[in-house]
Parts: C-alpha cells; structure tokens; sequence
C-alpha cells in the first residue's frame, strides 16, 4: 500500500458510523417508522470496524479494518435483486422488463385495474406505486420517505397516507415494495433467492467468505406447494444480507467487467447497460443502484461512477473507466464524500 492510499484508509477509519457496534441504540433505520410497524421482524447481529477493500484495475491494493468479517449490508441487497432480476433476464424468464408483472406472477398481489400496469422496470426503478401489504408490513410505512441522495422534497410525513399515481409517475424508496420484487423474483425462479445466488454469482466469483442471506419471522410462503422464506432486499426490519467486504469486492469487480469476471460472463452486457440507464424520474438512479452522471450524489466521485449504498452505511463504488472497486463499510454517511475525495488523491 502506498503512503497516500495508506493516508486514504487511515482517514476512512477516522469516520466511523455513530451506529452501535452491538445493536443497542442508536442502531438501525426501523425506529423511524410508525409503530406497530418500528420494530425488527428479522435477526441482526453486531457489527465490525470501519472496514474497506479497493481494487484498481483488478489489482488488490488496499484492505483495512475486517475486510472478512460478514457484516449486515443493509439496502446493497437491493442491488443483488437488480443481479437476480438481470440472471431472470439472460436465462429468458424475463424477456421483456417492461412485462406486466402480473402476467407471469399471478394471484401475489400484482392484481387489479392500476396494479396490473406495474412492470418489472418500474420495480426495478422504485417508480411502480405498488399498493399492498408485503411479508407483513403494509407499504404505506415507507410513504414519503426521503433520503440524503434525493433531489427535492419529500411533501410530506413519513407513513402518510399519500395518494398513488400511475406505475413509473414518482420514485419512491420503499422497502415493503422492494420485498414484493423479491417476491416476484422467488415465484419467477421457484427456488429460493439465497441459493439461486449461490450458485449463479458467489460460486462463480470465488466469493468464500462466511454469507447468510436471511428472511422475517413471517416470511414463508408457497411457492409451486413448496413452503419457501421469501428474503427481505435489505435490513431495514432485520433480516437480509451479511456478507464480507472482500466478497462485495468480487461482486463489484464483475460488475466493473460489464457482467464478465476471469473468462466468465456471469451477466450479460445487455443487462449492465440496463442496470445504468437513468430513471426518467429519478436520474440519480438506475436498476437498484445510484449514478453520479451529474456529480449530483457525490462531487468528488468520477461522473462515470455508481454505487450500491445501504444504511449504516455500506458502500460499494464501481466505476469501470477508472476501473476501481471500492468497498467501505461502517463509515459515517455524511462523511462518505470525504471519504471518496481522500481516495481519488490517494489514486
């Protein structure tokens, strides 16, 4: 490690995030929610330090805190159902995104005059102002939420009831829409997410590193007659996905190669290219990833890259013209910038 990327990662463990390291409070995003619904349905567990791995042209150069410890990654796992949904995709059970959802996942809750508009686009866009209750948890609870990579205002109480527009009229982060994807992909694959993942990126990455990926309480549901546990795509009530910084890195250094990794196309081209087209109404996001085409997300970021971000908070940077994979874990949010700006002069 150079004395300057030595400089870098210094810096990033300077920035620790406020969140516990055992799960007491201050820990987690579920309080802010209006009860009943501002409580764990899920297992979490503690965390480790501030920890990162960076690949520059697919060389390891740095790796600090514990680059192997599997931690919670909270809303990256949405980014792991945009992989899912692309693997759908290339195996021909998706053979159009904008395919109405209901019309290859009957009877899940896709029904109705609106509801049956939604396509798997608009899901993987946060644009589909899907209504209805997902594992449990009515969506309404993630209404009007907001967050710091937004532009604009919210308009409203968290939890409000806000009235619903047409599939692809408003982006909107929701967690309780982001299950009803999983879901969606669970009935298309008929096998469990967390194996079909196994075996179509970790296995063919490499990745060797401790990994659960874990559902709620209330979770299980049929699927072909099989009782099956339908994941959460992230940790907002618990559950999700614990995975190591360095197998984040392996999944980030795929993607940098465009869906091809070590003489393999784990994903197509075509869905990559997918993956990063703007949204219409959101143009800081793609399929269940965050661009900076406009420096808008973080300024001192190249405009050519993009994120998987998760509370707590969990980055993973790629950018394939600069063809950099950075992992950074644990880090304060508001100090993710600086983080991302110490590194760049590191490079």
């Amino acid at each position: 490690m150079t004395p300057a990327l030595q400089k870098a990662t210094q810096f990033t463990e300077q920035c620790e995030s406020p969140w516990s390291r055992d799960t007491s409070p201050p820990w987690g995003i579920h309080e802010a929610d209006p009860p009943p619904y501002n409580r764990l349905y899920g297992p979490v567990h503690g965390r480790g330090p501030v920890s990162g791995v960076l690949f520059h042209k697919n060389q390891l150069l740095a790796k600090w805190g514990q680059a192997h410890k599997a931690d919670l990654t909270f809303s990256v796992a949405k980014t792991y159902l945009a992989l899912l949904a692309g693997l759908a995709f290339d195996q021909g059970l998706i053979r159009d995104v904008h395919t109405p959802v209901v019309q290859q996942c009957p009877g899940i809750g896709f029904e109705g005059e609106r509801l049956s508009r939604i396509t798997w686009h608009h899901l993987l866009q946060q644009t589909s102002e899907w209504e209805g209750t997902c594992l449990g948890i009515p969506e309404q609870v993630d209404r009007y939420r907001w967050l710091t990579y937004q532009t604009g205002e919210a308009g409203g109480t968290k939890g409000d009831p806000r009235p619903l527009g047409e599939p692809g009229s408003r982006f909107e982060y929701n967690d309780v829409r982001i299950n009803q994807l999983s879901l969606a992909l669970l009935h298309l694959f008929k096998r469990p997410l967390p194996e079909v993942f196994e075996e179509f990126f970790r296995k063919p990455l490499g990745c060797s590193d401790e990994f659960q990926w874990v559902g709620y309480e209330q979770g299980w549901t049929q699927v072909n007659g099989q009782r099956m546990m339908s994941v959460p795509g992230g940790s907002h009530w618990g559950g999700g996905i614990s995975i190591s910084a360095m197998d984040q890195a392996l999944i980030g250094l795929m993607l940098m190669g465009n869906g091809h990794y070590k003489g393999k196309q784990i994903l197509s081209a075509k869905w990559m290219h997918m993956m990063q087209q703007p949204c219409d109404v959101a143009p800081y996001y793609g399929y269940l990833i965050w661009l900076n085409k406009d420096g808008a997300l973080f300024k001192d970021a190249p405009r050519s890259s993009w994120f998987a971000i998760g509370a707590g908070s969990s980055i993973t940077w790629v950018d394939p013209q600069l063809e950099l994979v950075c992992i950074l874990r644990w880090i304060d949010a508001a100090k993710t910038n600086d983080c991302i700006a110490h590194i760049m002069r590191a490079l």
